[in-house]
């Protein structure tokens, strides 16, 4: 691995070949449409193009290891002293099937480096593919997640992702919403959005919303612009807005930004739309007459040439080449759904039937990565409480899989379509990314997570009110929101209604007199399912506290329930008897590097770390589940060493056995896990690992 310097001089080199490339002789560049034809130089050109989103493409870390569960938790140390936290934990193992844990559990490693270290891989897979050009989303929340905090470094430098699309000789087709869907939090709009009041309308033509588009495009745009195909860089169309067709009818918001690109980028540049090929659909999201071209998308295996026929329909006279810009290669997959495949046999015939007619794709998805941190989507069914959060994992039965393997039917077989329909060179077949088994890591107790409650959350957005607040209205975009009140317990036993609560509500009790160490475990209430929930009487004394964990799981990034608020948005009662005198307390998880300063983590005693079985390769003694399951949160800490550069290889950790929490690496929070989903663990770089003891 390069040194940071080195590094750093490395991304010099490819800004001044970038440069140079703008620069003598570029004048000629030119990406049009004509005759039904894509044309590129003077030239018919045929997009063979594929999604591969830079946001989900895994990033450079050094192999560090930290769990944090759904109820306890855990804490550990790696490079200089920088630690990391998870909520409950046990012990893990690492083997080539996954890491086989014992109770809930998140994930950290350390030290998250400054690009990340499988974009030019994926590309290069994609390539090899036979793609020409790569297509991806630009998510307005990734890159303003305060209003006026801009953010482009690291995994969200698009600048770079870019220019190393074009290093590598593919185009792009750049997809800047605002709004994106993508199966991404709130369809990629900043959760902020949710907090202005009066409340926005959104994807619409209201002024207050209008002008925050514009604010953002306003930064976005200059960056793109240098990177248009006509001033020497790779990306040759830009959409607006995403399948809108499907969602209203506001053509005065389309024209707005419309203009608002033309503004930035010119008149040459091609702008198109993508909506479902239905004659609805592109009546509603099309906007020809502002010289837009309208791309369509539909279910694989149709027959696309009668779909191709209508969207010329909604282009101007020879400017409909027909593009598919979505052509499924899998699909999505929710929480507790078996994971969506679809037939590669049949994925590549329903691609044979465009390319070799001369017509355009775009696979949906090329690669599809991982659902980073709290930035996985939901969907919903027929009401706002269907509620059906995505997997962190991205994969999307892709050609190119979630940790970059190609060797698997559908690539093979894509690739040769391509071959056989564009005549593109086959590129020698990339070889799989090796990968290793760290064997067991056994953990010691540490602290608990209500211990630190006070040090953890985020002081200046603490709150106290007569009636619960949501998440956005103190200023918190993601994670957990605790709620603490009290009442007093009469009845043998009582019952609990949140008849609003997004969107899943861990309850735990204890009595006011008593220390808030460890408090009582008495259940959940789930948007999706029951809204109460019989709490017992713990004859207190005095009055009995009520500490209420509320999860975000993702914001709906589709439909009509778009406008998804989070944490509690209704009154809560027991035995019908409304609460009041709240006090909520943000966990973000942002600021864990903080807690050895607070000189509140001391390891303590705990005969359970005796029990934890020692895992090597691929021999297993049975665990004792039982002796590790506490329903209060926990810290854990364990440490494994990696003796040599040539054990440096990608892992990955499975969570079969646990129950639910967040995974972080190097203070990088990679997503959700769940035990409702046990067929995908988590991936693991290990290209950029030090020479030194992992902490777990």
């Amino acid at each position: 691995m390069a040194s940071g310097g080195a590094f750093r001089n490395l991304r010099l080199a490819v800004l001044c070949l970038a440069l140079t490339s703008s620069v003598g002789g570029e004048a000629s560049r030119r990406f049009w449409i004509e005759n039904d034809t894509f044309m590129k130089d003077g030239a018919p050109f045929q997009i063979v193009g594929g999604d591969v989103h830079y946001f989900r493409i895994v990033p450079e870390v050094r192999f560090f290891l930290f769990f944090l569960a759904g109820v306890p938790a855990f804490f550990f140390f790696g490079t200089a002293g920088v630690p990391a936290l998870l909520l409950r934990s046990s012990c893990v193992t690492v083997s080539e099937t996954g890491v086989e844990p014992i109770c809930n559990c998140w994930i950290l490693l350390q030290e998250f480096h400054q690009l990340p270290q499988y974009w030019k891989d994926r590309l290069l897979r994609a390539k090899a593919l036979g793609l020409n050009t790569i297509q991806t989303y630009v998510p307005w929340n990734l890159h303003e997640p305060e209003p006026q905090s801009w953010e482009f470094n690291g995994f969200a430098d698009l600048e770079s992702y870019l220019r190393l699309a074009q290093e590598l000789g593919m185009l792009v087709m750049l997809r800047v919403g605002p709004y994106i869907c993508g199966e991404w939090d709130l369809g990629g709009f900043p959760p902020w959005l949710l907090a202005i009041e009066p409340a926005l309308k959104l994807r619409s033509s209201d002024s207050t919303y209008l002008s925050l588009v514009g604010r953002w495009w306003g930064v976005l745009f200059p960056k793109v612009a240098p990177l248009l195909y006509s001033n020497g860089g790779p990306v040759i169309m830009v959409q607006i807005e995403n399948e809108f067709g499907s969602f209203g009818d506001d053509k005065n918001y389309l024209h707005y930004l419309v203009q608002l690109a033309r503004r930035y980028l010119g008149d040459d540049i091609v702008l198109y739309t993508t909506d479902g090929g239905a004659m609805g659909n592109l009546k509603n999201g099309s906007i020809s007459q502002d010289d837009v071209f309208a791309a369509v998308d539909f279910e694989t295996g149709s027959n696309p040439w009668p779909i191709f026929r209508l969207q010329k329909k909604y282009n101007l006279p020879g400017k409909s080449a027909p593009l598919s810009s979505e052509f499924y290669t899998g699909w999505l997959t929710h929480w507790g759904e078996s994971m969506a495949t679809t037939d590669a046999t049949s994925t590549a015939k329903s691609l044979k039937t465009i390319l070799c007619r001369n017509g355009s794709a775009v696979l949906y998805m090329a690669h599809g990565g991982t659902n980073f941190g709290f930035y996985s989507g939901a969907n919903t069914g027929q009401d706002e409480s269907d509620y059906k959060p995505d997997l962190t994992s991205y994969d999307y039965d892709a050609p190119i899989k979630e940790h970059g393997d190609v060797h698997n039917s559908k690539y093979k077989a894509l690739r040769r379509v391509i071959h056989e329909c564009i005549g593109s060179p086959l590129h020698p077949l990339p070889s799989d990314i090796e990968k290793a088994n760290y064997g067991l890591v056994k953990l010691q107790k540490v602290t608990s997570l209500f211990d630190i409650i006070a040090n953890i959350s985020d002081p200046l957005r603490c709150a106290v009110s007569e009636h619960p607040l949501y998440m956005e209205q103190i200023g918190q975009m993601f994670g957990f929101l605790l709620y603490m009140s009290e009442y007093q317990g009469k009845l043998p036993s009582s019952i609990l209604s949140i008849p609003k609560v997004h969107d899943r509500a861990q309850v735990f009790l204890s009595c006011s007199t008593d220390s808030v160490r460890n408090p009582r475990y008495v259940g959940v209430i789930e948007r999706w399912s029951s809204k109460t929930l019989e709490i017992p009487n713990l004859g207190c004394s005095a009055n009995t506290s009520l500490y209420i964990l509320v999860e975000n799981m993702g914001r709906i990034n589709y439909g009509a329930y778009i406008f998804d608020r989070k944490g509690i948005l209704s009154p809560i009662q027991i035995d019908g008897v409304t609460l009041h005198h709240w006090k909520m307390y943000p966990l973000t998880f942002n600021s864990l590097d903080n807690l050895p300063k607070l000189q509140l983590i001391t390891q303590m005693p705990d005969v359970r770390a005796s029990k934890v079985s020692v895992i090597h390769g691929h021999s297993e003694k049975k665990f004792q589940e039982s002796s590790f399951y506490l329903n209060e949160p926990e810290f854990y800490e364990g440490h494994f060493h990696i003796d040599s550069e040539s054990e440096m290889k990608d892992t990955f950790i499975s969570f079969r056995g646990w129950n639910k929490g967040v995974v972080f690496v190097n203070n990088f929070n990679i997503g959700r896990f769940w035990h409702v989903d046990h067929s995908v663990p988590f991936m693991f770089p290990g290209q950029s690992s030090d020479l030194e003891t992992t902490s777990l």
